[in-house]
């Protein structure tokens, strides 16, 4: 009866039905019944006139009417009455069809007024309001905690108010009878004490009291998180049984010389850990599927080389690679040297790679005598093929898509170990939920030695002090970054841009020894190439730039980092920017450089900055401010679309979920117990209507 259509519901009918499902996607009596409220208006409630605030919605007001008066001429034509209590007056108003309501006013009659007020020259007033005597309202039969539902403008205009969502909703309660099947497992519903089925959808549609609609609330949300992790498990466990990995038995000598003889540092005791649980990876016969959260600088791309020799060492050949040309570069850089006193063949493949390298490369790869690849989306290229893919390391992750990523799977006829790095730190919830069928690494330790960047938050009119301050501290032997959110001019942005301010630096600074140096996006590799390399061998002060230095770029004489309308930027770019200084032993320092008017979001993303270095708590700030991605499926932006939970306010909540259905799964992984036939049941009704690209992570 659920996969009835909604249109041959009482209240709605074809022209509606067709209407809600352009609108809302709604079809059938099964959407309808899970399109929850998104908030309720507490009807018990009356506020005072006084009260009364320009971010109110629907309120209710009780008062006596002081005048009834008709205005104006033809179409302009309106009622208008003066409500009043002991605080105040406010005025309501009916532009359409008033008459009805004219003939029932009366002066010094006391009326409950429910609508929601408007600011007009300064003014409230209410338009068009629900108006009713204390005695009217007695008589109905009404809901103190009334539903409202999510809707759009076209179905407003349309006549979907509250008062016809709850005649549609009542219908459908009538139609099926409040026979809804249970999906929880008595266990779950025992040991939690959630409300049935039944109880909670009557009492979200139609709450009987706070304390019943707080449960209803609980006990759907834990459904929706119960099986997303089923979900998200099942996949992880059934990834492990199944899809077999090429096993890495031993630690060899590659990996032994390196660790004991070339490695510069001491590796942190997060390193050494993350390290320990790849090993037991790549040696358990199942494939790896492994996520590695490092905040900037914490030493991911030492644990990518010391992985990839395992793979080496057992003669298997590896890959990694990145997003960008120039954060490709920098690693074939970092690694070249270390490779070379290995005397192992390590190779770049970009885009811009010529034809007869190209040649060289392929050459070596099919062959087995090249061992590691670095590279960008140039390596998922079908021509690119590998004699012993054994291991695949994908370096900020969040960069790619995941039919992208899938294509390393072809890569060998059994799939190499996957690595997916990231330096944008993920909040737990987060993880826990975006990368469920992953294995979570995180390296949350940095490097001794080194000192945290002061962060300072400073306005355009400060900016000549600004630069003094830059000036000082390049007499002292240092480099600066300055980066800007756009290229060239744009009239709708009146923001600072590259190539103007490009020139008023090199001007402030004429007088000076320091030369200035520029990169961005537009430039050819070639070109990028060159600046960055002057950059780095001091043989340039100041590199003027775009975000194409957000990552990848290592210069630890790079001391200062002043990012221009740093309002433009998320706090996750702005994390990464500041993440190219404080590589050296100086004092480093990131200046945010901002317009005096800020929007409350920028407010706080400048306040967050300024307060913490930690990556961590800035994506839990970042998280809040911008929402999760759709997890499941090829989204990876934007809201979640979860029916009624939220993944940041809900948290414990998903904890309690995800140990819940681990346990289920652990006990009954099919799920063929009798008391888990239900589960099953929904839980296939899930996978096909998401599909799960999450497979491949």
């Amino acid at each position: 009866m659920l996969q009835q259509s909604i249109k041959y519901l009482p209240g709605i009918g074809p022209i509606r039905a067709q209407l809600l499902e352009q609108e809302l996607g709604l079809k059938t009596y099964e959407d309808l019944l899970n399109h929850f409220p998104f908030r309720y208006i507490d009807r018990t409630k009356f506020y005072k006139i006084k009260e009364i605030r320009a971010t109110n919605a629907d309120i209710q007001l009780l008062g006596k009417l002081v005048e009834v008066t008709e205005i104006g001429n033809g179409r302009k034509k309106r009622l208008t009455a003066i409500l009043e209590d002991e605080t105040g007056q406010l005025e309501l108003v009916w532009f359409k069809n008033y008459q009805y309501i004219k003939k029932r006013l009366q002066i010094n009659q006391t009326y409950v007024v429910y609508g929601r007020p408007n600011l007009f020259n300064r003014k409230f007033n209410m338009a068009h309001p629900e108006i009713e005597t204390i005695e009217e309202r007695k008589k109905k039969s009404f809901l103190k905690l009334q539903p409202v539902y999510p809707s759009t403008e076209k179905l407003i205009k349309k006549g979907f108010n509250t008062r016809l969502w709850t005649h549609i909703m009542s219908g459908l309660f009538k139609e099926t009878g409040l026979k809804f099947k249970e999906s929880l497992p008595p266990e779950v519903l025992n040991e939690l004490k959630l409300l049935d089925k039944n109880q909670a959808l009557f009492n979200i549609h139609f709450p009987q009291n706070i304390d019943l609609l707080q449960k209803a609330q609980t006990r759907l949300k834990f459904e929706e998180l119960f099986y997303l992790q089923l979900q998200l498990l099942q996949k992880n466990l059934q990834h492990k049984k199944k899809i077999k990995g090429h096993i890495f038995p031993k630690i060899g000598p590659y990996f032994n010389q390196f660790y004991q003889k070339i490695l510069p540092f001491d590796l942190t005791n997060a390193q050494k850990r993350v390290l320990k649980e790849i090993r037991a990876d790549v040696k358990s016969g199942t494939q790896m599927n492994r996520l590695l959260q490092g905040d900037v600088g914490s030493g991911k791309t030492i644990v990518a080389m010391l992985s990839m020799l395992m793979a080496i060492d057992n003669q298997f050949q590896a890959a990694l690679v990145a997003p960008t040309e120039i954060l490709a570069q920098q690693h074939f850089k970092g690694l070249k040297p270390y490779a070379d006193a290995l005397g192992l063949n390590i190779h770049l493949l970009t885009g811009s790679t010529k034809k007869k390298e190209r040649e060289v490369i392929h050459a070596g790869l099919e062959s087995g005598n090249l061992h590691m690849l670095i590279g960008t989306h140039a390596i998922f290229e079908d021509k690119v093929k590998f004699k012993n893919l054994g291991l695949a390391i994908i370096d900020e992750q969040h960069r790619f898509g995941v039919a992208q990523r899938a294509k390393m799977w072809q890569k060998n006829r059994i799939p190499p170990h996957m690595l997916v790095m990231t330096a944008t730190p993920i909040p737990r919830t987060l993880a826990l939920t975006h990368y469920g069928d992953l294995d979570i690494s995180i390296i949350d330790e940095l490097p001794p030695g080194r000192k945290p960047v002061k962060t300072i938050h400073r306005y355009r009119k400060d900016k000549l002090k600004v630069f003094e301050f830059i000036k000082k501290e390049l007499e002292k032997g240092r480099q600066a970054y300055v980066v800007f959110p756009l290229i060239e001019e744009s009239e709708q942005l009146n923001y600072q841009n590259l190539m103007d301010n490009y020139e008023k630096i090199k001007i402030f600074f004429k007088n000076t020894a320091f030369k200035t140096s520029m990169v961005h996006g537009k430039m050819k590799p070639a070109e990028k190439e060159a600046e960055m390399t002057r950059f780095k061998n001091n043989e340039t002060h100041i590199m003027v730039a775009t975000t194409v230095i957000e990552v990848g770029v290592n210069v630890p004489n790079a001391s200062i980092m002043l990012i221009e309308s740093a309002e433009r930027f998320g706090l996750s770019q702005l994390h990464q920017l500041r993440g190219r200084v404080g590589r050296g032993a100086d004092q480093s320092y990131c200046i945010l450089m901002t317009d005096y008017k800020l929007s409350q979001e920028a407010r706080i993303r400048m306040e967050t900055m300024t307060a913490t270095n930690d990556g961590f708590k800035i994506a839990e700030v970042d998280l809040k401010l911008r929402g999760p991605g759709n997890i499941l499926g090829t989204q990876q932006s934007g809201l979640m679309q979860f029916r009624i939970a939220d993944i940041i306010k809900d948290a414990p909540l998903m904890h309690t979920a995800r140990q819940y259905a681990y346990r289920i799964l652990k006990k009954d992984f099919n799920l063929i117990h009798p008391e888990h036939q239900q589960v099953r049941y929904f839980l296939q009704k899930q996978v096909r209507k998401t599909g799960f690209w999450n497979l491949i992570g």
